[in-house]
This record gives C-alpha cells, sequence and structure tokens, in this order.
C-alpha cells in the first residue's frame, strides 16, 4: 500500500529555535571542515535572502533526558554561516532560526543523503543565470557579489563566461569543450569570432592557442605604440581595450589598431614639431622607424666652453652632491629633507645640460627624425642634413703644389720637348707622367718610413677609419688606402638597431662624435694629439663598425666566416646577452625537428616527447617556454670551438702501450 505523501511529513515538526541552541551534530556525515570561502558566500547569501533551506535538527538528549539544545543534522553549514552572521553582530546570537526536528530517520543517513544526492548546477547554467542577475535586475558585478559572498571579480568572469556565444555552450554542455576552453573564448565576447575561431581550430586545440587566435589582429598592450600611446589617451579617443578576466594579461589589446597608430603617428608629429619650434630646426619628421636610404648627411654637437660663473655653479653643486651622498651613503631611509635637496641638485645640473651645441647654420639647414623605440619611448635623432642642404665642397687649388695631375702645356706630349724650347714658361705645368713617376718614388718611401713609425701608422690607421665612421665620403682626406663599409643589417633582421647591441654602438658613436672636430680635415691634428688610450677606443669603435659576419647565400666567403669565429674567439663573445630564442626569432622559423632538437639540448628528453605531437605553431609556443632561461643558442651563435680544442677532442686516448 503507497502512503500518501502527506504522511511523509506527520512526523516532522517546523520549529524557531534560538541560534544559540544549535549544536553542530556528531553524526554528521561531513567529516572535512567546511572551506572558509565557502562559509563566507553562505552568510553573504543569507544576509540578504535569509535562511532559504531550513536546517534539518534533532533533539540533543543526556542520562537526564532533554537537554534544550539540538544537533544539526542537515544544515551544518548554514549553521557556521549564522554565527559568523552573529559574530560581526549582523545578526543577535539568540536569533530565530526556522528548524524541521525531524525525530523519524536515521540522523547519519540523512546527512549521508543530503551530499551525496544532490547533483551541482551544471557551470553553463550557473554562468547564465549571473548573467539574468545582471541583465534582469540590473545589478552590478559588486551588488551580485554580496548577495552570493563572491568577489566582484569572480562574478565578471562568471557574466564574461555566461555572454559566449550560444553554439559554444551547447558544445560545452555536451562535454565538448572544457572549461579552460571557455575561458580562452571568452577572452572577447564577438560571438562571430568565436565561432570562427571554433570552426577554424576545432574542439581540441589548447587554450592558449585559442587565445592568441582570438586576439591576433588586435595589439598587445606591451606593444611600442601601446606603451607610447598610453590606455588612458587611447580610450579618451574612443577606443576600447580588451581584457582577459581569467590570465595575467599584460594589461589586455587594444582592440582598433588603426586608432592606436593614427595615435601614434599624431603624438610623434607633435613631439617633432614641438622639438623643430624650440630648437630651430629647418625640418622635423615624425617616424614610427626609422626611414633608410634617404641619402642623409649626418651632424653632430660639438663642446662648448661655459661662462665662468656657470662652471663654478656647476662645481659648487657637484661638490655638495659628492659631499652629500658620502656622508649618507650608509642611511637607507633618507630623511625628506636629504631626499628633496638631491632632487634640487640633479634638477639644476641637468638644466646645465651636457655642455654640447649645434652650431647655428647646421640648425638652420638641418633637421630632426622623431622615432618611436621599441621600448615604446620616442627616441629623437637630430642634425640630419638633406643633400640639396649640403654645403658644397670648396674648389680644390689649382698648380702642382695642390698635388693635382699636372699635363704638358697644350697637351704636348713630354717627348717633343727639346733644347729648343729650354726658354719656355718655368712656371709651366710637369707632364703626367712626370708626375707618376715622381709621387710613386713619394708614395714607396712613405711607406717605407710608415712601416718603421708603429705610433705613427696607429695614427693614421685611426684617421682613416675614424673619417670612414663620422665623415661623408666626399670629405675624407686620407693617402692610406683603407676603405672602410658598414653592412646595413636592419634589413636582414627589422628592429635590430633597438637591440642592446644596437643601442650600445649608437651611443658609443654619440660621444665619440661629440668629441671630434667638425671639419674632416681637422681631424688627423685631433687624431696625433690623443692619448693612447683614446687612440685605442676610437680605433675600436670605427674597426667595428666594418664587421661583417652575416652568411648570405649570394655572396659566399668563407674566409671572413671563418675569421669572424676567430674574432669571437679573441673578444670572448657570449651571445646569450644579446640574443634568445622565441617564436618570433627562431623557433617560428624553424622545422619541428629543430625546435626539438633544442628543447632536447637544453631541457630533456622527455620535455621534447612531450612536446613533439603538437601542431607546429603550438610546439614553438610551448618551447619558448620551456627554452626561457636556458641559455640555448643555435649553433650558428654559439661560441666557436678553438682549433687546438676540436684537435684534442679527435686525437685517440693513447694507451701505456701506444705510448
Amino acid at each position: 500500500m503507497t502512503e500518501h505523501p502527506q504522511a511523509l511529513h506527520e512526523s516532522f515538526d517546523i520549529v524557531d529555535i534560538p541560534l544559540n541552541k544549535l549544536k553542530k551534530s556528531p553524526r554528521n556525515a561531513r567529516r572535512t571542515p567546511h572551506a572558509e570561502a565557502d562559509i563566507e558566500a553562505l552568510a553573504a547569501s543569507i544576509a540578504v535572502k535569509g535562511v532559504l533551506q531550513a536546517p534539518v535538527v534533532e533533539p540533543e538528549t543526556d542520562e537526564a533526558g532533554a537537554t534544550g539544545f539540538y544537533l544539526t543534522t542537515i544544515g551544518e553549514g548554514r549553521r557556521l554561516a549564522l554565527l559568523l552572521l552573529a559574530k560581526r553582530k549582523v545578526i543577535k546570537k539568540t536569533e530565530a532560526v526556522r528548524c524541521v526536528v525531524d525525530l523519524t530517520n536515521d540522523p547519519h543517513e540523512i546527512s549521508l543523503d543530503e551530499n551525496v544526492t544532490r547533483s551541482r548546477m551544471h557551470p553553463a547554467d550557473e554562468f547564465e543565470a549571473f548573467r539574468e542577475q545582471s541583465e534582469r535586475r540590473g545589478l552590478s558585478a559588486e551588488e551580485i557579489g554580496a548577495r552570493f559572498g563572491v568577489s566582484a571579480q569572480v562574478v565578471r568572469q562568471r557574466l564574461r563566461l555566461g555572454a559566449v556565444s550560444p553554439v559554444l555552450m551547447a558544445r560545452y554542455r555536451a562535454g565538448d569543450l572544457t572549461l579552460d576552453q571557455m575561458m580562452a573564448y571568452a577572452v572577447s565576447d564577438d560571438h562571430v569570432r568565436q565561432e570562427q575561431v571554433l570552426e577554424q581550430l576545432g574542439p581540441d586545440r589548447p587554450p592558449y592557442l585559442i587565445r592568441r587566435t582570438m586576439t591576433e589582429a588586435k595589439v598587445a598592450a606591451t606593444d611600442r605604440r601601446a606603451v607610447f600611446v598610453g590606455a588612458e589617451a587611447y580610450g579618451e579617443a574612443g577606443g576600447t581595450i580588451l581584457r582577459d578576466l581569467f590570465t595575467e594579461d599584460g594589461g589586455g589589446w587594444f582592440e582598433d589598431a588603426g586608432l592606436l597608430d593614427r595615435l601614434a603617428a599624431e603624438k610623434l608629429a607633435g613631439i617633432a614639431e614641438d622639438v623643430r619650434q624650440k630648437e630651430g630646426w629647418k625640418w622635423a619628421e615624425a617616424h614610427i622607424d626609422y626611414p633608410r636610404a634617404l641619402g642623409l648627411a649626418r651632424v653632430y654637437p660639438h663642446p662648448v666652453e661655459r661662462p665662468e660663473d656657470e662652471a663654478a655653479r656647476m662645481a659648487a653643486l657637484s661638490e655638495e652632491y659628492d659631499v652629500l651622498v658620502s656622508e649618507w651613503d650608509a642611511v637607507e631611509d633618507l630623511p625628506p629633507e636629504i631626499e628633496a635637496r638631491f632632487a634640487e641638485i640633479d634638477v639644476a645640473l641637468e638644466a646645465f645640460g651636457d655642455g654640447t651645441a649645434f652650431d647655428s647654420d647646421e640648425i638652420a639647414r638641418g633637421g630632426v627624425f622623431v622615432i618611436l623605440g621599441q621600448d615604446g619611448v620616442a627616441r629623437i635623432e637630430r642634425g640630419l642634413i638633406r643633400l640639396e642642404d649640403v654645403p658644397a665642397p670648396e674648389p680644390e687649388p689649382e698648380g702642382e703644389d695642390a698635388g693635382g695631375s699636372a699635363a704638358v702645356a697644350d697637351g704636348a706630349p713630354e717627348e717633343a720637348v727639346g733644347a729648343d724650347e729650354a726658354d719656355e714658361d718655368a712656371s709651366a705645368p710637369l707632364s703626367e707622367r712626370l708626375v707618376l713617376d715622381l709621387t710613386a718614388h713619394r708614395t714607396l718611401a712613405l711607406r717605407d718610413a710608415l712601416g718603421t713609425s708603429p705610433t705613427v701608422a696607429l695614427s693614421a690607421v685611426v684617421h682613416s677609419l675614424a673619417l670612414f665612421a663620422f665623415y661623408p665620403a666626399y670629405e675624407r682626406p686620407s693617402c692610406l688606402e683603407i676603405k672602410g663599409a658598414s653592412a646595413y643589417l636592419d634589413g636582414h633582421a627589422p628592429g635590430i638597431d633597438d637591440t642592446r647591441a644596437g643601442r650600445s654602438i649608437a651611443e658609443r658613436h654619440e660621444r665619440w662624435a661629440v668629441r671630434l672636430p667638425k671639419a674632416a680635415a681637422d681631424l688627423w691634428g685631433f687624431v696625433q694629439g690623443l692619448a693612447a688610450t683614446d687612440l685605442l677606443d676610437l680605433l675600436a669603435h670605427s674597426a667595428s663598425l666594418t664587421v661583417n659576419a652575416v652568411r648570405a647565400p649570394f655572396d659566399r666567403k668563407p674566409g671572413a666566416w671563418a675569421h669572424a669565429d676567430l674574432l669571437a674567439q679573441a673578444v670572448d663573445l657570449d651571445m646569450t646577452g644579446y640574443w634568445t630564442p622565441t617564436v618570433a626569432s627562431y623557433l617560428g622559423r624553424v622545422t619541428k625537428a629543430r625546435i626539438g632538437e633544442a628543447v632536447r639540448e637544453a631541457v630533456s628528453d622527455e620535455a621534447a616527447e612531450r612536446i613533439g605531437s603538437l601542431k607546429k605553431p603550438d610546439m614553438a609556443s610551448e618551447a619558448e617556454a620551456l627554452l626561457a632561461g636556458k641559455g640555448w643558442l643555435p649553433s650558428l651563435l654559439r661560441a666557436p670551438v678553438p682549433v687546438e680544442a676540436q684537435c684534442d677532442a679527435e686525437a685517440p686516448e693513447l694507451t701505456e702501450e701506444a705510448a
């Protein structure tokens, strides 16, 4: 006989029990303590909505009978949440709690039943329910979080997941997509793009690849243009930034690349115009990248002599700075007045400038490039001269003394000159053949003399190389035919000028350019007056600009390549300080076999095998993370093995008998 449903509740009583009369039941099946976060969430919910499901209790008894307390069989989490609210004085300790008193069922069994038979809501339903709370009731993330005891960030994540395309949500409910994949798709709320990427990649792709594909048409916040423009200016111009609520996104992605390019160009142009007006240059241009192949000449500032009062003021400030440093160097936390004085001295010394300046005529005919560096900071290149503004060289003086090519008057050959012409003008030019003869003798004698004068020879070589490095081609007065050339490397590796090596060379070049005389004709006297250490430093810099170890397929130079290896050994070159293996620099440009080889060498065979089954883009990305900080280099960048070491490695070991 089937019992009527009403009879099922005849043994239950609904009773309001003071909170301080409720106890934890020793027969509760849950032994593991509730997580603090869960109790916090439940307390927040109860504070707003009350206890939605009454706890189930049984009276506590002892030998004397009922104690007046009740043991919580079902709802221990609710009891703890209420106690937390009482502790925070949100409710009273004697707050009445509506409970179900069950005198029939076994407490342990119903406690177990409560925890085993219930099924958690599918996350997709939870996400959409949160979204419905936001859209229907107009609640903010903070308000929803307060009502459910979770942070506003968690609410935003659930709202973002709840807004994913219904097509993807259906696949998630069916088990075709994982939660991690859904979070990757939710980086953008563009349903069309989400569905396109799903169709393009399929359901089995890793989250990082999904995220990368979803954002490939956007500009990362770490991009130099984004760093330069700034998120605030971009937002004020109407641009939107896409944020990933589930990972560290480095500032997100700027969605409007066209707007970002325009803002970067306008800001660069503004800086260029500001420099032109303040400094008086003839022209100023703004460029994202340094424009090449324009044939521009370059001038550099030169040291200027400071007025005595200014020099004295600088010396006094520098001396005061040194005294403060020696006095407070050992103190970690400086007093505010000392820290302020340091800042004042820094500002004052900086206002004096570096003691160099361009000539007014150079500024009047020269210009400025404002370039966006790889670090997102505008770089100002001053002293650029267009070809039409380069002053014409002064005409060379005529005559024998000028060293020009002399010829017989009226073009008469030397053999035709006879005794009957003895009365000819004594100032007539020498014949070309005789000039060649005489200067050949002088050249040979000069070679001999220079060969026995190493100090002068060093100066002559430095002079010749410095002319190449710092002066225009039409103005290189040297009789040494040392032809310098500097290969253009940016064409092979775009952006190379902004690397560590590129910046170091540019800074060193600028320091020397400021010291050198403006006129090429004055360089010889300058070079001869240099101290030995400065002479060698200038030689090293000028010679370094001629190095070309590029292995071009159209220009095979095995001898030069071998010499580059020897040179690398001599300077102890370590490329790990200049280059790292990334998807862009190497891993995305080689075969899967080479990617695996790199990981095998730097990490382990297991790591290489683990990523070997991935598709190449995924494998390259995984390899980049594995190789980070390992110092791995491809063979072309490794330190060459010395010949002696090669011979030692190849030579067989000698046994005692062989010896």
